[in-house]
């Protein structure tokens, strides 16, 4: 299956936009079924891995906006399928253990919307689209923590969006100064991860951009001092919604050190 990436993603997101139009006593098994089958399509790129490539696997590139160098560019390597498997396996186990009452339909549609954006960060191999993916992950959770959160939801709700936002928009500086570079030095606009990757810089533009993407993948993770907004999170999100903020959205920070902060900044990260 040469286009499996691109159906993890869009599998859910076909299926979120469908939920709409089912029944609010068949939206539970619904959920399930369509959770199950991206779990069983994720364990698929499992067996269908190759662990003695140590590259990217599955890989699928088409250009968007080619005078910008934006592709559609996806692939995985031995760190992120580990991870799509785990973000897939806690969306099924969360809409199996569901005890929301109010509106669950909303919930479940919600929660294959988060997995779209949960399975996006992690093969995303254009920046662009990876920052588009992260910022789309914060709608959703925010949304279940203020519909379906306790007492306090609105204050841990609107916390929890400034302090990733602000961190997100110091990243997107941080993304579009590191695509500038790269045109100043060859001539070409590119979002490529794996042409920034055999781009070297100079430790003095390092540090700078090193902190730039620290900040957001820091507020993510979360790391001290940018940590205050977890605990209202996970008070006031329902069981579900801090299930997966553990399980997986706090990942994508320390999944964010790993693909962008250490190889392309390695002597900042030292």
């Amino acid at each position: 299956m040469s286009n499996i990436l691109t159906v993890l993603i869009f599998f859910p997101l076909v299926a979120a936009i469908f939920g709409f139009f089912v029944n609010q006593k068949s939206i539970r098994v619904y959920g399930i079924t369509v959770a199950t089958a991206e779990f069983l399509l994720s364990l698929w790129l499992w067996f269908a891995y190759d662990a003695s490539n140590g590259g990217m696997q599955f890989v699928e590139k088409l250009g968007l906006i080619p005078e910008f160098g934006i592709s559609y560019y996806l692939g995985v390597d031995g760190i992120s399928l580990f991870i799509v498997i785990m973000s897939t396996l806690m969306t099924l186990i969360g809409i199996i253990a569901l005890s929301v009452k109010e509106n669950i339909k909303n919930m479940i549609i919600t929660l294959l919307f988060l997995e779209v954006a949960m399975v996006g960060v992690f093969v995303s191999l254009d920046v662009i689209l990876f920052y588009l993916f992260w910022e789309f992950s914060l709608v959703p959770m925010l949304y279940i923590i203020g519909a379906w959160g306790g007492p306090r939801r609105l204050y841990a709700s609107v916390k929890f969006f400034i302090y990733t936002f602000a961190g997100s928009l110091v990243m997107l500086v941080g993304i579009l100064y590191m695509a500038y570079l790269f045109y100043s030095t060859t001539g070409n606009w590119s979002f490529s991860l794996t042409d920034w990757y055999a781009f070297i810089l100079p430790f003095d533009v390092q540090k700078y951009l090193f902190w730039a993407f620290f900040l957001g993948f820091a507020i993510k993770v979360p790391m001290f001092p940018f940590h205050t907004w977890l605990p209202y999170a996970h008070g006031q999100a329902p069981t579900v919604g801090s299930v997966i903020l553990a399980a997986v959205l706090l990942k994508m920070g320390t999944y964010g050190f790993v693909r962008f902060s250490l190889p392309l900044f390695p002597d900042a990260s030292v």
